[in-house]
């Protein structure tokens, strides 16, 4: 008796024993070539959607630069509609009295009031429609300026608390170019931009304002500036006075680079164009546009839509 209860307990523990060595032959983890295999497989994935998370973001900011410009034109109509059918002062200048000329028409803060009746910043133009400083800059530069949101705030008064007390300008990444006059090349009609919605006279152009696209900038000489990101890049950092933007160096000014910008126009609508169907526009060191900057000093060349010129 005492035999056969032994028998049965010896064949209760190998049993149990047994069953326990199977279950961890179940539970057993991961070979190293197997996670080799994973890890390959997870590696292979990331490489086939990153690109497209890339492409995907950069869309999305597109759109949304293309819905700023649209606000701002939406802004522009509403302070037309306010203000006697005319659009506001083009901010850039410098100089005063009649002792002024042309500047960079992506300020949006200019030196000084060209005179006492006019403003030299977009916010006191258009700052009750417009609240977020993020609307007048584009979403596909490289940074936003640390200082946009103060430089937009106080309009007229803004002063660089970082420099010596002394109203400085303010440069972003749109071009705006409403009231704004420059030089397009010996016997050519100068650039004319959109003084009111319904157009004053037929010279004038309809674009109010586009992606900024140039060449051999003071800050960048001889070689192509843009707010859209190029194939081989470098930024511009910003400055006290200027937003960052994307470089790139090429052999030859007429071998321009394929970006894809956008632009708003008076009729409210906003579309892409190409760099490479552009004219290029100088800025005039005189008020009706005749005279452009020496070449390779001051702002350099900024490039217009192909419809936005006559």
């Amino acid at each position: 008796m005492c035999k056969h209860l032994m028998g049965e307990a010896w064949m209760v523990f190998f049993g149990h024993n047994l069953l326990f060595r199977d279950s961890r032959k179940d539970c057993r983890g991961f070979t190293l070539i197997e996670l080799l295999v994973v890890i390959s497989i997870i590696s292979l994935l990331m490489g086939i959607l990153l690109p497209a998370l890339v492409t995907v973001r950069h869309h999305a900011k597109t759109v949304l630069g293309m819905q700023n410009q649209r606000q701002v034109t939406d802004a522009l109509s509403l302070f037309s509609a306010d203000n006697e059918e005319k659009y506001p002062e083009s901010v850039a200048t410098i100089g005063r009295g009649s002792n002024w000329h042309w500047q960079d028409p992506r300020m949006i803060t200019g030196y000084l009031k060209r005179t006492p009746r006019t403003h030299r910043s977009i916010s006191e133009y258009l700052g009750s429609y417009i609240k977020d400083a993020g609307t007048i800059v584009c979403p596909l530069s490289p940074s936003k300026h640390t200082l946009l949101k103060d430089a937009w705030k106080t309009g007229d008064d803004w002063d660089n608390p970082e420099t010596i007390p002394n109203p400085d300008p303010f440069i972003g990444s749109y071009c705006f170019y409403w009231n704004y006059v420059g030089y397009r090349g010996a016997g050519k009609m100068p650039f004319i931009g959109p003084r009111t919605p319904s157009g004053a006279s037929r010279s004038e152009s309809k674009l109010l304002m586009s992606c900024y696209f140039g060449f051999s900038h003071w800050r960048s000489p001889a070689v192509f500036g843009s707010c859209e990101k190029f194939t081989k890049s470098a930024i511009i950092p910003e400055t006290f006075i200027a937003s960052s933007y994307w470089t790139e160096d090429v052999a030859e000014q007429k071998n321009i680079p394929k970006v894809k910008l956008s632009a708003a126009y008076t009729d409210g609508h906003v579309e892409t164009f190409l760099s490479t169907d552009t004219v290029p526009m100088k800025v005039s060191i005189v008020p009706d546009g005749s005279i452009p900057y020496p070449d390779d000093v001051g702002p350099g060349i900024f490039f217009l839509p192909a419809n936005a010129v006559k």
